[in-house]
């Protein structure tokens, strides 16, 4: 390895890692390169919102150096740039989540994330943009304004990590924290063309001290801690530095994975029964197919059970906890943008009348995961859209009741995923008109190995694009 590969910022994390531990490079150039292309480039796309100073970072990278030189037990992380969500606790430094009125929501300890980051060995660069709230699929707020897609100013992002994804994009980081509800990884990573990995709920802790109270049911089944990065094993440096045990989270599930069969049977979907899946998308899911299967996966076109049902009780559930709060935080501290968009999503899907109802889709809910799960016995991957669209033009949530519900029916193949509680990995499959394209691959719980093998093929079948070095293109 060498320079010729490219500047340091653009190396995987797999490469910067082998590089340092072979001392061809120091983790003091790793970060060095990698502050100076945020220099040159954040103040485009504004996906670093609250740096580290340069001073701190350098003397992390220092110290990286000499643990190497004194021998000492190395994380799998060492010396590896990152940046961290802005929504999730760092000791010292402010959970805004995107919200003014959370400006002084100083951290007195580290959330499961940073603490495992740091514990693997990872620089953190800085902390990365997210809509207020971390609620909408565009990442914009009046605290920090909007963050731009390096590919085009008039698409998204994405969101709500629509930081992480331009930071990882554009080689602020090799690797990015992110997470994810109803797709705020994966959406990110589809509109910027990266990987991103939403990963099994209970396999990465998570946990914020700084949260006044308990999440809600859903939020505690449906969430997760996930990384982005720029090759699909990356992801996997990620998923492991991030997933180390916090007794802080009682939902964590020490793993043993099961081994990736050979050949990998695919169920390839094109098109979801009760979602309108458009050509475009469509094409790029037959791509990622035919890539697949010349790289030895079985690939058979056929339809997986309940996703789409999936989606419609996903939303139910979220209406009706939505409505047990009369007054929320974000009517209360969110911002006309993210109010309005609120006010889209809760006009989107009724609540469900009464306890029992609500007790009656959680156990159908049940019911859903056992009917996938016994799919996934003769199928371990599902391949599929990540969106039933392209990425959205920007805003394209304040644009009415309509434009949201419009919005929300491309989101169905995002939130099916989430209320199956399945791991879900999204590749990009090129850029067509200007724009990434990207699919889904879904595996059974904690077989993130199958999705993790099946992004690799795809990565050396169609290998990634990402922005110029010499920012801007369409920004």
């Amino acid at each position: 390895m060498s320079e010729s590969q490219g500047p340091l910022w653009s190396w995987r994390a797999t490469d910067l890692s082998e590089g340092i531990l072979s001392g061809s490079i120091s983790c003091e150039e790793v970060a060095e390169s990698c502050l100076a292309r945020i220099e040159a480039v954040n103040p485009q796309v504004n996906a670093i919102v609250d740096m580290i100073p340069a001073g701190e970072v350098m003397a992390a990278a220092r110290r990286a150096d000499s643990d190497i030189r004194r021998g000492l037990s190395l994380g799998p992380l060492h010396g590896i740039p990152v940046t961290v969500k802005i929504n999730v606790d760092m000791k010292g430094r402010a959970t805004t989540n995107g919200v003014p009125a959370f400006s002084g929501l100083f951290a007195e300890e580290d959330s499961a994330s940073v603490a495992n980051l740091r514990r693997a060995g990872a620089i953190i660069l800085g902390r990365t943009n997210v809509p207020a709230f971390s609620t909408r699929y565009f990442t914009d707020n009046e605290l920090y304004g909007r963050t731009v897609n390096p590919w085009s100013a008039h698409i998204t992002p994405g969101g709500s990590s629509g930081g992480a994804a331009v930071a990882v994009a554009t080689g602020m980081g090799a690797i990015a924290h992110a997470n994810d509800r109803a797709g705020s990884i994966r959406y990110p990573a589809y509109c910027c063309g990266v990987y991103g990995l939403r990963p099994t709920p209970g396999r990465l802790p998570s946990y914020n001290a700084t949260a006044k109270e308990e999440r809600s049911i859903t939020a505690q089944l449906f969430s997760v801690q996930g990384p982005m990065a720029r090759s699909a094993e990356d992801l996997r440096l990620g998923m492991d530095a991030l997933g180390a045990r916090d007794p802080r989270d009682p939902w964590w599930v020490p793993v043993e994975e099961p081994k990736v069969p050979t050949p990998l049977r695919v169920a390839m979907m094109p098109v979801v029964a009760g979602m309108n899946v458009l050509p475009e998308v469509s094409a790029a899911v037959r791509r990622a197919g035919r890539c697949l299967a010349d790289a030895g996966f079985v690939v058979e076109e056929l339809a997986a059970p309940r996703i789409g049902d999936a989606a419609e009780l996903y939303f139910s559930l979220l209406a009706t906890e939505a409505n047990t709060t009369p007054l929320s935080p974000i009517a209360q501290f969110g911002g006309e943008a993210a109010r309005k968009a609120r006010e889209g999503t809760l006009a989107y899907r009724p609540p469900l009348r009464g306890q029992a109802a609500y007790m009656s889709a959680l156990a159908t809910r049940t019911a859903f995961i056992r009917e996938i799960s016994l799919f996934l016995e003769g199928f371990p991957l599902v391949l599929m859209p990540v969106s039933c669209r392209p990425p959205a033009s920007v805003d394209s949530d304040q644009q009415g009741v309509d434009s949201v519900r419009e919005l929300l029916d491309a989101q169905h193949p995002l939130v099916s995923i989430s209320l199956l509680g399945l791991p879900s990995l999204v590749a990009p499959v090129g850029i067509v008109e200007g724009v990434p394209a990207g699919v889904q691959l879904i595996s059974a719980r904690f077989c993130e190995a199958n999705c993790l093998a099946a992004g690799k093929a795809l990565e050396v079948g169609i290998p990634p694009a990402f922005p110029p070095a010499d920012l801007p293109l369409g920004v």
